[in-house]
């Protein structure tokens, strides 16, 4: 039996969510902007106990509709951007991830199924860019502009899909997606990762900026790159969901268990648990966007066996495209980031693209 093609598989997840037209997700409430409406119309919708003084969440306010990517004919609109740039120091900046989910027919699957896209997008540096100094300053310029690129496609009501290098890139959606005053927007992030990536330069065993983007987003550290990537305003660890983590450094793991980041377990994933669904609802009535980021290392080893962080347990691709087209049914989600997919050598198979 042919096996499916991996990225594709948890891309045609999230897609069966525009095939069904954002239905109710099941044992919950209707989804879909006019229900959502609705629900901003009942009392119940804006009078919300006061905050804890000592909740790391944000304070409740007003919710912001959220934005139909769909066109008048009901086809789901979308943008592709590829990001290539991943901040890793003493190797070449760029990475070939991207192009080479490109090469593998995500275009084609996309408008197989009725999307309507944008021409593909790519972030690059300028010239002024690449002479500033230091990896980690430029990978945050080139978050910058990811910034730019996400905040456009979502006011032209286009859901932007991140083909990304690393995970480090998830400073420049979240950058996007909150926007900026005097129009900030309370941003929620599902991180499926077989890794936290809440690391600190005090915590890190590695040392790699890759395994410490959601800190930063949190504002844990690195307070310049996350400034330079657009994101004025930390993230609530709060408004932070993990799915599938399952190896954190000993000094990360008190991070996160000190935190209010919530977790999606591998079982929740397989089964499309009532857990899952809990916390997509708690976000959607915390938050105004939430952003689902995969690190393709969350699945189980067969799958990307050229990945070199990959760690037994995770979900199949067919799991977690169940799992997305669950999470995409509900309308406040607003982006998709597909990060670290193995290419070239490490894929001499294809079957991780």
């Amino acid at each position: 039996m042919r096996r499916s093609r991996t990225a594709l598989a948890v891309c045609a997840g999230w897609m069966g969510w525009c095939v069904t037209g954002c239905a109710p997700e099941p044992g919950g409430e209707a989804s879909g902007a006019a229900a959502t409406a609705a629900r901003m119309a009942s009392p119940a919708a804006t009078e919300r106990a006061p905050a804890d003084p000592g909740s790391r969440r944000a304070p409740p306010r007003a919710e912001t509709p959220p934005r139909a990517y769909t066109d008048a004919q009901g086809r789901p609109r979308v943008a592709l951007v590829k990001m290539p740039y991943h901040g890793g120091r003493n190797v070449p900046e760029r990475s070939g991830g991207p192009d080479y989910l490109e090469a593998g027919g995500l275009a084609g699957l996309l408008e197989g199924e009725g999307a309507v896209l944008k021409p593909m997008q790519e972030v690059a540096l300028t010239e002024a860019d690449r002479r500033q100094y230091g990896e980690w300053n430029r990978m945050g310029l080139a978050n910058g502009h990811l910034a730019k690129m996400v905040e456009a496609n979502d006011a032209d009501s286009f859901l932007t899909v991140g083909l990304l290098a690393n995970c480090t890139s998830v400073l420049g959606v979240l950058a996007g997606l909150q926007g900026e005053a005097p129009a900030k927007r309370r941003v929620g992030l599902v991180f499926i990762d077989a890794h936290g990536d809440f690391n600190t330069p005090e915590t890190t065993l590695s040392g790699m900026l890759g395994g410490m983007p959601v800190a930063v987003a949190a504002g844990l550290a690195l307070h310049n790159l996350r400034n330079t990537s657009g994101l004025d305003d930390p993230i609530p660890t709060g408004h932070i969901v993990m799915g599938a983590v399952r190896d954190l450094d000993p000094l990360e793991a008190e991070l996160v268990a000190d935190s209010d980041i919530q977790m999606i377990t591998t079982a929740d994933i397989r089964g499309r648990s009532d857990n899952l669904r809990a916390q997509m609802r708690r976000l959607s009535e915390e938050t105004d966007v939430i952003y689902v980021h995969i690190d393709m290392d969350v699945l189980d080893p067969r799958e990307v066996a050229g990945h070199p962080l990959t760690v037994p347990d995770g979900p199949t691709s067919l799991e977690l495209a169940a799992a997305l087209t669950e999470m995409f049914r509900y309308p406040k989600v607003a982006a998709l980031g597909i990060a670290s997919t193995p290419w070239g050598e490490n894929d001499a198979d294809g079957l991780s693209r």
